[in-house]
């Protein structure tokens, strides 16, 4: 493993399209399926039936590729974990919509392992130890998360820009469901959103559930499964020298 900065990729005539963005795939698949529920008004069941990749597209990837990309009916749904200096100009101009999400970086780190060692194109074998020191010297894919997650609190106030926190989601996702409808333009009534609200739910308990992913990966809290005194400790004096002076918080436990 090591640092890899995907190509920019060129596209163009992004109106109408809502990219969802964070840093790595945990935490994220869980949003992209409760996106994909609040703005198609879908079952859960219908999710679970198809590829849920096809419908949102990651963005540098090689497959299915950008011309999949193109053909998407609007309004379309791309996916990425690429850093805000990469997007496409069209995002930086307002043109599209882009949701972020942040999750804390001890359950992250740990949900990330995870995620390395189960995929057999990363064959990641080595001890978590180890995967949490390339973390923290910012040695893993896509870069650094402290930067990564500091470029898009820098535009959460941005009009084409919502910033949400994955323990949030756990916390209050009634909230969470109305911010998202009303960032994506739903118009839905009481019975609507409870309604969407409830299929939330399901989708979060499952990804919640220690019997669907390695170790409950869905779980806030995971780290304290998995980190020592030490590692936690040092973590802790990395994370306050690269967060630096920035105000974004996060809760590492519920």
């Amino acid at each position: 493993i090591g640092v890899r900065t995907p190509p920019r990729p060129r596209l163009t005539n992004l109106p109408e399209r809502t990219p969802r963005w964070g840093f790595s795939p945990p935490g994220t698949g869980l949003l992209q399926e409760v996106v994909y529920l609040v703005s198609q008004g879908a079952d859960p069941d219908e999710i679970g039936l198809m590829n849920i990749d096809e419908q949102l597209p990651v963005l540098e990837y090689p497959q299915p590729g950008l011309d999949i990309i193109k053909e998407l009916t609007s309004p379309r749904l791309i996916k990425s974990h690429l850093p805000y200096r990469f997007l496409p100009s069209d995002l930086h101009n307002g043109d599209s919509k882009v949701i972020y999400m942040a999750r804390n970086p001890k359950d992250l780190v740990v949900s990330y392992y995870q995620f390395h060692r189960s995929l057999r194109t990363m064959s990641y074998r080595g001890t978590f130890q180890e995967f949490c020191r390339r973390f923290m010297n910012d040695k893993l894919g896509y870069g650094s998360w402290f930067e990564h997650v500091q470029e898009f609190w820098e535009h959460r106030m941005d009009s084409n820009v919502l910033f949400l926190k994955y323990e949030d989601m756990h916390r209050d996702l009634v909230t969470m469901v109305e911010q998202l409808a009303r960032f994506l333009g739903v118009s839905c009534d009481k019975a609507q959103l409870e309604a969407l609200t409830e299929h939330c739910h399901q989708l979060v308990d499952q990804c919640c559930n220690a019997e669907a992913l390695p170790v409950g990966r869905g779980r806030v809290g995971l780290w304290k499964d998995i980190f020592t005194v030490s590692m936690n400790e040092k973590f802790d004096l990395v994370y306050k020298q690269k967060m630096g002076k920035c105000d974004l918080t996060f809760d590492f436990y519920l």
